[in-house]
């Protein structure tokens, strides 16, 4: 990206996230992805980021948006749901783009199932931000933003 120009960013979703509103709700709240992500875009914008939205449920789809990375933004605020746990194709991807990734969950996923406490994509990633909801969004873009 040009120096001066305007820094644009990734917020990604992967598998069953498309389902917030309806999905464990005492986990992942009442709204809807949709309406999140218009309250993410409003906050990127008020940084002076522009905001693009990408949603899969399949893990090839993911690495190749992840690809997109290098050439068409600045960096990436990534749930990967049930992904992070054993995804190595969404980690050499992450390894491979060589841009700043902030790892997200909405759930504190250490206060969760056992398999959920680990992940193998936080190695790849600039940070970490876990258990705040959709403002896990929020403080991600803030991580982020500070590093581009």
């Amino acid at each position: 990206m040009e120096c001066g120009k305007i820094k644009k960013i990734l917020v990604m979703n992967g598998p069953n996230l498309n389902m917030v509103g309806i999905r464990e709700p005492g986990v992942y709240g009442s709204e809807t992805l949709e309406s999140i992500n218009e309250e993410i875009k409003a906050y990127a914008e008020g940084l002076g980021l522009e905001c693009d939205f990408y949603q899969s449920n399949v893990e090839g789809e993911l690495v190749s948006k992840i690809h997109s990375v290098l050439k068409d933004y600045d960096g990436c605020v990534l749930n990967a749901g049930a992904y992070t746990h054993y995804s190595y194709a969404i980690r050499d991807a992450i390894s491979a783009v060589n841009k700043p990734f902030i790892e997200v969950h909405m759930s504190n996923v250490h206060s969760r199932e056992e398999f959920r406490h680990k992940s193998v994509l936080s190695a790849v990633c600039k940070g970490v931000i876990a258990g705040f909801g959709k403002n896990s969004y929020m403080l991600g873009i803030s991580a982020l933003k500070g590093m581009l």
